[in-house]
């Protein structure tokens, strides 16, 4: 037995060690202390009126002013696409609805839709306050749903319908999202896109989950400093997706999730785009109440790349479909059956690679399809995971294949039906400590 926990010390060590959470704290915008007003710019807030040109209006006088606040009183706010400016703080008081109109061709023509709000290259930019953003996303799911169908009859790749984004900050650095609700997206709710320093908190996101197609919560795509904390996301695909669609090495770097409430949707994921690499993500402090998938990450052989340096920590689930997936084959249904053989195919610049991957401190209870699925690739297993302290009470076990260097730490699955564990033989150098 002493040589047995001798020989386990330095897989142990390492598997913590070089995984541990750290804390990310991204410099915070920097904006004057100034202040105007939306209806100081002939705006009127009955719901009716377009307001577009008053948006532009005020947000050209903060930019010439050289940065303030633009306070949007109580009322409903309806107008066109906004263009954010460099040091601004759109702030919705309690009661104040941005309500963005529903005709398409104010958001140009398919399938290249711009954001409804958006901010482009631009320095501490900031949205604040108690209020409301409403997408009209209604007028825009019909279509999306009928779409979705047809593609997925087809078992084509993607069932995304071209739609225009809630929110997108595009190249930005000192971004902060705080305090808003965002609803009724016609497609991603929060996209940060190639933005350094990014601070979303206490925000609210719901879209309901029936009817609005790919209605992604947060996206954060190729960003780096990224801090998502205390925001409840209710939505019908991914309620946060770590997304690196870019060339090797320009990809996502140093991001924490904390404090988060996740309903439905498919869970906290990286990917499906990891091209770029992922390194350093923490996910810790979250709870999960009728997800899909708790935690997630998903590519395959077309558009993979390195993510390594993974931690979800302190994580509550309660009715999720499947506690944990780590899978190179996406979307699922390419997936190899239990006991069947892959083919390997050669490595090259688009095969995912997992690593050093720490998933600890997670009770899951009431999962209603399986405990999981950990499936790397026959040529690039998963290497270095680590699950600790983990006990799943779920409707079937949890599949494990294709990885290397596995340590299994004080886990308890119990199956409803079948055995509790899958374990195939090609997983290499598993270790389980009770």
């Amino acid at each position: 037995m002493l040589r047995r926990i001798l020989a386990l010390l330095p897989l142990v060590f390492w598997s913590t060690a070089s995984v541990a959470a750290a804390d990310v704290a991204p410099a915070r915008p920097r904006i004057p202390e100034r202040t105007f007003r939306l209806g100081d710019f002939g705006a009127v807030g009955d719901g009716i009126t377009s307001n577009t040109a008053a948006f532009q209006r005020a947000i050209a006088a903060v930019r010439v002013a050289g940065g303030g606040r633009l306070v949007v009183p109580p009322g409903k706010w309806f107008t066109g696409p906004i263009d954010l400016c460099d040091a601004l703080d759109l702030h919705l008081e309690a009661g104040a609805t941005i309500q963005f109109s529903p005709k398409q061709e104010e958001y140009g023509t398919f399938p290249s839709f711009r954001p409804l709000l958006r901010a482009q290259q631009v320095q501490d930019v900031q949205i604040s306050g108690a209020g409301t953003i409403h997408g009209s996303g209604d007028a825009w799911w019909a279509a999306a749903v009928e779409f979705k169908r047809e593609m997925d009859a087809k078992k084509a790749r993607s069932n995304t319908l071209p739609r225009p984004n809630l929110v997108q900050f595009d190249r930005c650095q000192r971004v902060r999202v705080t305090g808003v609700t965002l609803t009724f997206s016609p497609k991603f709710n929060l996209v940060p896109a190639r933005c350094q320093d990014v601070t979303i908190d206490g925000i609210r996101i719901f879209n309901p989950h029936k009817v609005s197609p790919n209605t992604d919560g947060i996206d954060p795509s190729l960003c780096q400093r990224v801090l998502i904390t205390g925001c409840d996301i209710d939505t019908n695909d991914d309620n946060i997706a770590i997304k690196s669609g870019g060339a090797p090495g320009e990809g996502v770097s140093d991001v924490l999730i904390t404090d988060c409430t996740f309903r439905h949707g498919h869970g906290c994921s990286f990917g499906s785009e990891t091209s770029g690499g992922v390194r350093r993500v923490t996910v810790r402090n979250c709870t999960f109440e009728g997800t899909d998938i708790g935690v997630r990450f998903k590519s395959d052989r077309t558009r993979g790349g390195v993510v390594e340096d993974i931690v979800y920590e302190n994580l509550t689930m309660k009715n999720v479909g499947q506690a944990i997936v780590l899978t190179s084959y996406y979307p699922e249904r390419e997936m190899p059956k239990p006991g069947q053989a892959a083919e390997a195919k050669p490595v090259g610049a688009t095969t995912p690679r997992w690593s050093r991957i720490t998933v600890r401190n997670v009770t899951a209870t009431g999962v209603t399809k399986n405990a999981g699925v950990i499936l790397g690739l026959p040529e690039a297993p998963a290497t270095g995971l680590t699950l600790e302290n983990l006990r799943i009470e779920a409707a079937a076990g949890l599949r494990l294949g294709y990885a290397k260097d596995v340590v299994l730490r004080r886990v308890t699955v119990t199956a409803a039906d079948g055995k509790p564990w899958i374990l195939e033989p090609t997983i290499e150098g598993l270790q389980r400590v009770d």
